[in-house]
C-alpha cells in the first residue's frame, strides 16, 4: 500500500543533499547527487549550488525555481527501504 505523505519542510545541505520533513513527522537525508549526475536541462542548473539552495515546497513536494521537483511519496519510499527515514520520538 503506497503511504500518502507530503513534504512539509526542505532544506539544502552541502553535496547536493536535501534534508526532508514529512507530512507524517518523519525526516531523512536525501542525497540528489546521482541523479544532478545524470544531467540533462531539468537538472543541470541545481549543479549550482545558489540555485540548488532555493528549494521550496509547492503543493507538498520540493520545487526549484527552475520547475523541477520531486514526488515526496517516492522520497519517502526509498529514504525509509534505505533506512534513512527517522521517525519522531513518541
Amino acid at each position: 500500500m503506497i503511504e500518502m505523505v507530503e513534504t512539509t519542510e526542505a532544506k539544502a545541505l552541502p553535496g547536493h543533499r536535501l534534508w526532508l520533513r514529512f507530512s507524517d513527522g518523519s525526516e531523512g537525508v536525501y542525497d540528489l547527487a546521482p541523479i544532478l549526475a545524470k544531467g540533462g536541462s531539468m537538472v543541470s542548473a541545481l549543479n549550482d549550488p545558489a540555485m540548488f539552495e532555493r528549494v521550496y515546497i509547492s503543493f507538498g513536494v520540493p520545487t526549484w525555481p527552475n520547475g523541477f521537483d520531486l514526488d515526496a511519496i517516492n522520497l519517502h519510499r526509498q529514504l525509509r527501504e534505505q533506512g534513512l527515514l527517522k521517525r519522531p520520538a513518541a
